[in-house]
């Protein structure tokens, strides 16, 4: 038998010797939980005050279908609200208290009563017989695949009950040591400390969990359903692998699942917990029924692929200017050294400079003057000079400015023919057919040779 702190006569007795505290279960954030023993009313007479308190107790009992335990075990949770860090978590215990006096689950624990006493605020409910996963955890054990799916079953089960309530009930705080497994083999979530039956997508959320086990949107504040399944996700590979979540291989911001398994896991129960514990909560799971179905989900075989089309003369013709636009575009990208670079333009300014003063200057004048004496002929080659002359000069510019790093997107390549005379328009219409024929079956050619 145990006794209060710094009392050695007596043991801990609640509610005028109603419930005696046994031994302690574990301590969280929000409190201390306890194995009690449930003496039965006190005998004598009943206290006037508290016989509106015992119906609706009654009542609660009826409508959920709770029968006593045999044993007069429960877990009773003791928060001491006089040395509440914060009002926050008052506010956190007063909720638990609520959300637990509303839930009927066979995997959750049943809630008895609430009741404040000297300052403590104490929680009745339901003591869950078995093992919790952390203790399991703490001797080395894991777990094998049928009991982990059996867990994710029935923790599933459960968080469908939650998540399927109006507004729905986050946990928040799913690990091994929230996790009871019973002797018959099932599996039971119990501490409700961090609960949040409102979900606020605005904001003002505390951030409450277990490091390694709580979902990344969490550290924001932002619980949702989701992250149930994430710290779900993180237990049962927890289990299976024996390492926390923190030490297990990441790839990025998340756990790179497929290489922290057993080379023996099946792949169902892979392709869930992958689903599961996808960082981005867009992207994960989005219910418990979502995760299950992926067990069922065979393996979709990639689908051949198709055979390539033939390709047409013209289709053949643009991917190999495509493909000589690329190896153009790679070799300006490759860049010339400063060196080199700085001779070639060099260069180029000189070139420049002796063709305006030559060629579009000198040569030009000199042929204006002697065509005064031998006629329009010397007119017409002292244009041409000068023409020759601002072509050269924008052809170098290109050179240059090629040179400094511009980059000007490739125009269809055309070929360029100058004609003179009326053998132009003869060109251009022959070119035209050209293109159209690469687009006519065979057939089509010999009529049109024939009409020729």
């Amino acid at each position: 038998m145990l006794y209060g702190p710094g009392v050695t006569s007596s043991p801990i007795e609640l509610k005028r010797g109603r419930y005696t505290l046994v031994r302690p279960l574990g301590e969280g954030s929000q409190g201390e939980t306890w194995e009690g023993r449930d003496n039965g009313v006190p005998p004598g007479r009943p206290s006037p005050e508290n016989l509106a308190e015992d119906f609706d107790r009654y009542v609660r009992r009826a409508r959920t279908g709770h029968t006593p335990n045999p044993h007069g075990l429960v877990a009773i949770k003791r928060f001491r609200v006089g040395k509440a860090k914060a009002w926050k978590d008052v506010e956190l215990a007063e909720r638990e208290a609520t959300t637990l006096a509303s839930l009927a689950h066979p995997n959750l624990p049943k809630y008895l009563e609430h009741f404040e006493e000297e300052g403590v605020l104490y929680l009745v409910m339901e003591k869950i017989e078995g093992e919790s996963l952390a203790s399991i955890r703490a001797r080395g054990g894991r777990m094998s695949v049928a009991e982990v799916t059996r867990m994710l079953e029935d923790i599933g089960d459960a968080l469908r009950y939650l998540h399927g309530r109006a507004p729905p009930i986050v946990h928040r705080d799913i690990k091994p040591g929230n996790v009871i497994r019973r002797p018959d083999g099932s599996f039971a979530l119990v501490d409700f400390g961090a609960v949040r039956d409102r979900l606020k997508p605005a904001g003002g959320s505390t951030v409450v969990g277990t490091f390694g086990y709580m979902a990344p949107e969490q550290f924001q504040g932002r619980a949702s359903p989701r992250s149930d399944l994430y710290g779900l996700g993180a237990t049962a590979l927890a289990m299976l692998t024996g390492v926390e979540p923190e030490d297990l291989p990441h790839e990025g911001l998340g756990i790179d699942v497929r290489r922290a398994l057993p080379s023996s896991t099946p792949a169902d129960l892979a392709r869930m917990l992958v689903s599961m514990l996808v960082p981005d909560p867009d992207r994960r799971a989005s219910s418990i029924d979502d995760v299950l179905a992926r067990r069922a989900r065979p393996e979709t075989p990639a689908p051949a692929p198709a055979p390539p089309t033939p390709k047409s003369k013209k289709q053949r013709r643009r991917e190999a200017r495509e493909a000589r636009r690329r190896r153009r575009a790679l070799r300006r990208a490759r860049g010339w050294p400063l060196l080199p670079r700085a001779v070639a333009k060099l260069g180029l300014l000189v070139a420049s400079i002796v063709v305006w003063v030559v060629v579009g200057m000198v040569v030009p004048l000199v042929l204006m003057l002697l065509s005064i004496l031998f006629g329009a002929g010397l007119r017409r080659a002292a244009r041409a000079c000068a023409n020759a002359a601002r072509r050269a000069g924008g052809a170098i510019g290109g050179a240059s400015a090629w040179l400094s790093g511009a980059r000007a997107d490739d125009a269809d390549e055309e070929a360029r023919v100058r004609v003179a005379g009326d053998d132009a328009a003869r060109v251009r219409i022959a070119h035209h057919e050209e293109e159209e024929a690469d687009e006519e079956p065979p057939e089509h050619h010999a009529g049109r040779r024939a009409r020729r």
